[in-house]
Order: structure tokens, then sequence, then C-alpha cells
């Protein structure tokens, strides 16, 4: 599913036009960007929960060349579903 067939069920399912279930799905995706990038977290019982993980500094290879590189720290988003949301898909 994209985006454009995610806003069309949106729309369907809450009796929405599909310009004011566009507005809501761009206003979650954005809100969930906005918290995660201030270091929060964004948790919605029954589905899972948004978070921001640390990754640490790693060494790699570079595959065309087999040479070490360094691949340095970085902060990675991480989704975790929740109870309800796995069992559904068992």
């Amino acid at each position: 599913m994209n985006k454009k067939e995610l806003v069309e069920q949106v729309a369907e399912q809450a009796n929405l036009s599909r310009s004011k279930a566009e507005l809501v799905v761009n206003a979650f995706v954005h809100q969930t960007q906005e918290s995660l990038a201030r270091g929060g977290v964004v948790q919605l019982i029954g589905f899972g929960t948004f978070s921001v993980t640390d990754r640490a500094a790693r060494k790699g290879r570079n595959p065309q060349t087999g040479q070490e590189i360094h691949i340095p720290a970085c902060k990675l988003p991480q989704f975790k579903p929740g109870n309800k949301f796995r069992d559904l898909i068992k």
C-alpha cells in the first residue's frame, strides 16, 4: 500500500473527503517525525511504538575494493509492533 492508497482507505473508513484524509495522514507523519527528531517516542497502544535508537560506530568494508572503512555512529528510527498488531500478523 502506498500513500495514495492509504489516503483513500482513510477517507473511506472515516467518511472524509480525500483532501481531508490526506491532511490527516500528512499531519500524522509530520507529528511523528517531529517527535522523533526531538528525541521523543510515539506510542500507539495496540499498534506499536516509534522511537529513535543509537547505533554505535563500527568498521565496515568497501564492497568494491575490500578496504576497511569507518562507519560513524548515528541515530536510526525504530518501530516495535504492539501485541495486538503482532498477533494479527501471525
